[in-house]
Order: C-alpha cells, then sequence, then structure tokens
C-alpha cells in the first residue's frame, strides 16, 4: 500500500515543480501577452476617439456631411473587425502556447514520477534480496552449529554429487 499511496516528500517537489511552472508561466508568457492585447486596446480605442472627433467635424461640415459619414462607418467597421480579429487570433495563440507548455510539464512530470517510482521498486527488490540472503545465512548457521549436523550436510552434499 505504500507503493501507492505518494510520500510526504514526493508531494511536497511536485507542488514546488507546479508553483515554479506557475511563476514562469506568470512572468514569461501572461504579461507579453497581456501587455500586447492591452496595447491593441488602446490603438483601438485611439481609433475609436478618431472616429468620434471625424464625426463632430462632419456636423459642422453639412455639405459633405452624407459622403463623410459612410466613409467614416466603414473605416471604423474595418477597424473594428480587424481589431477583433487580431484579439482573436491572440487569444488563441495564447491559449495554444498555454496549452502546449501545460502538455509539456505534465509529460516531464509524469517522466519524474516513472523514474521515481522505478527507483523505489529497484531499492525495494534489493533490500528483499539482501533480507533473503541474511536469512539464509542464519538458517545455515543454526543447522550447523554442532559437529553432527555439519558431517550429516557433507554427507548430503557428497550423495548429490554422486547422483549427479
Amino acid at each position: 500500500m505504500d507503493l501507492v499511496t505518494p510520500g510526504l516528500g514526493l508531494i511536497f517537489w511536485t507542488t514546488l515543480t507546479f508553483l515554479i511552472l506557475v511563476v514562469l508561466l506568470r512572468s514569461l508568457a501572461w504579461k507579453p501577452i497581456l501587455a500586447a492585447v492591452k496595447d491593441r486596446e488602446a490603438s483601438i480605442d485611439n481609433a475609436l476617439k478618431a472616429a468620434h472627433a471625424a464625426r463632430a467635424e462632419m456636423a459642422a461640415l453639412q455639405s459633405s456631411n452624407e459622403q463623410l459619414l459612410k466613409e467614416t462607418r466603414e473605416e471604423r467597421e474595418r477597424i473594428l473587425k480587424e481589431a477583433r480579429e487580431i484579439r482573436d487570433k491572440t487569444v488563441s495563440d495564447a491559449k495554444a502556447t498555454a496549452s502546449a507548455e501545460a502538455s509539456k510539464v505534465l509529460e516531464i512530470a509524469r517522466e519524474q514520477i516513472h523514474m521515481e517510482k522505478m527507483a523505489a521498486m529497484t531499492e525495494v527488490k534489493n533490500q528483499v534480496a539482501q533480507l533473503a540472503v541474511e536469512m539464509s545465512e542464519r538458517i545455515l548457521r543454526a543447522e550447523l552449529s554442532d559437529a553432527k549436523a555439519q558431517a550429516a550436510m557433507v554427507d548430503r552434499a557428497l550423495e548429490d554429487v554422486k547422483l549427479n
């Protein structure tokens, strides 16, 4: 049952590795992505402000109001559509990158767990073998403690050799 339940050390190191990964992803991936999105939002806001300024100017220029208003609306829609496309692309790229990084981290963690499990199994096998050797040695010492038992053991061994 001890092989199935993780030890305190394994839980500690797994948690520590996960927290380090979160900090690294936060500083290396999320901040640059959010900065790019904020910069794009600022440029969109600037474009919207420019469109509103153009609208105010059109109100002052009644003679070309309809044509200028139509062009401004088309430009604004194009900018908004482009901004949405860029935003969607940026978000999907960020999700794909984060997913790939998470997959890599999970795979590395699985490999580490497997290696630690194999090392633990090897250690257990070595301890069992050592215990078997020690028990055999104790049994042989107990059986061969007196001269009669030793002579009987030698006779049996000689008979086995003669039969083979």
